[in-house]
């Protein structure tokens, strides 16, 4: 055995021994599937740097083969545009916009689509194509059209996917809009997030077939839903257990901004610890309630900015104890905010995995309990 084929069944013992994988069919795609090939090379962050630095992982240096084989996600390109390939031996400063992501949730979202031999799958965001060879792999090849938006990501994942000796349907463009001919599909996967559900999707999905996605907003906080199609343009699910993150779809990232300045505005005291906005749900449910905001600070000093009004909301600890909230603009940010904080910790401060989703053409509603509970709507 290789020294990659070694490492590579130490990861499925692993993946098997925790839990992740459970159907012998996945389990041998992970098996069969060779990691390496889609990932050249890799960033990874520079301990205790600020702002985020990342030093590049390039083929053949010490250490490359075995983080690839660790169970984490690997940083392919920085700022739509520099690859490790790129860096020199200088640590380097960037956003992350495409990586590999870890192992273990590609194949537990496999697993919970729901997936089986017979069903055509659309994958949208190919990224570096892992994940696209193991659901060829498991479904076979003809079955799964994989979009990715990024031009230069999209032609290495091809020249990978065809190393592996892969071809699946691949397309380059934006999948926010799906199949750009028109196909139909039983199953959509997205290792991208998104802020709404695309009415694409729904309509290329069949009544019966199921979507797997991760949605976020520009917050940036995450929650992921299974949800099953039950007409054209309708589908409801569940939010699921976890903490499943992924980078926000470009189309659907917040524009660029100025740099804040702080304004002046009404000032009274909050209901609310701020620092609920810290927690993973409690994040979340803040960015229900205000979907086109963005969060800054932590603990009892936060900071949200309307990115469509330039409505402000900030809050600082009160001299005499507590916290004070000083709001600005159009939109009382804060006002909506310790509503939705209020009313989830009134149901016991939960998971997401009490929330549910109903999309129609009328709109995109989560809730919390059931549909007749507490609900936000989405930025369609």
């Amino acid at each position: 055995m290789t020294t990659s084929d070694i490492l590579r069944a130490a990861l499925v013992e692993q993946l098997t021994d925790n839990g992740t994988l459970t159907d012998p069919a996945w389990t041998e795609a992970a098996a069969a599937v060779p990691r390496e090939l889609f990932v050249g090379g890799y960033f990874v962050p520079v301990e205790g740097s600020t702002p985020t630095s990342y030093r590049s992982v390039r083929r053949g240096d010490p250490g490359w083969l075995e983080g690839i084989y660790a169970d984490q996600t690997r940083i392919t390109q920085l700022d739509g545009r520099t690859r490790p390939e790129d860096a020199g031996e200088q640590s380097v400063t960037g956003t992350p916009t495409s990586s590999s992501t870890l192992p273990s949730l590609v194949l537990g979202m496999w697993q919970q689509l729901g997936a089986d031999v017979g069903h055509r799958v659309l994958e949208v965001g190919t990224g570096t194509g892992y994940s696209t060879a193991l659901g060829a792999h498991r479904l076979g090849e003809g079955n799964v059209t994989s979009i990715e938006y990024d031009p230069q990501v999209a032609a290495r994942a091809a020249t990978a996917l065809h190393a592996a000796g892969c071809a699946p349907r691949l397309i380059t463009g934006d999948g926010l809009g799906g199949d750009p001919d028109g196909g139909t599909f039983d199953r959509l996967i997205a290792t991208c997030s998104v802020r709404y559900l695309p009415m694409a999707w729904l309509r290329q999905v069949k009544p019966g077939g199921r979507i797997l996605v991760t949605l976020s907003g520009w917050s940036y906080a995450n929650a992921q839903a299974l949800l099953d199609v039950t007409g054209p343009g309708e589908a409801a699910g569940r939010f699921l257990p976890g903490y499943t993150s992924f980078m926000i779809a470009r189309p659907h990232d917040r524009p660029p901004r100025p740099r804040l300045a702080l304004l002046p505005g009404e000032e009274r005291a909050s209901r609310i610890d701020p620092a609920k906005l810290d927690t993973w749900t409690g994040s979340w449910v803040a960015q229900l309630a205000a979907p086109s905001a963005e969060r800054m600070g932590a603990a009892g000093q936060q900071i949200l900015s309307d990115v469509a009004t330039g409505s402000q909301a900030r809050t600082m600890p009160a001299p005499e104890g507590g916290w004070t909230v000083v709001q600005c603009g159009p939109l009382r940010l804060w006002d909506r905010v310790e509503a939705a904080i209020e009313a989830w910790q009134g149901a016991g401060e939960p998971h997401q995995d009490a929330f549910g989703i109903t999309v129609s053409a009328a709109g995109q509603r989560v809730w919390l309990g059931s549909e007749d509970g507490p609900g936000w709507d989405l930025p369609v």
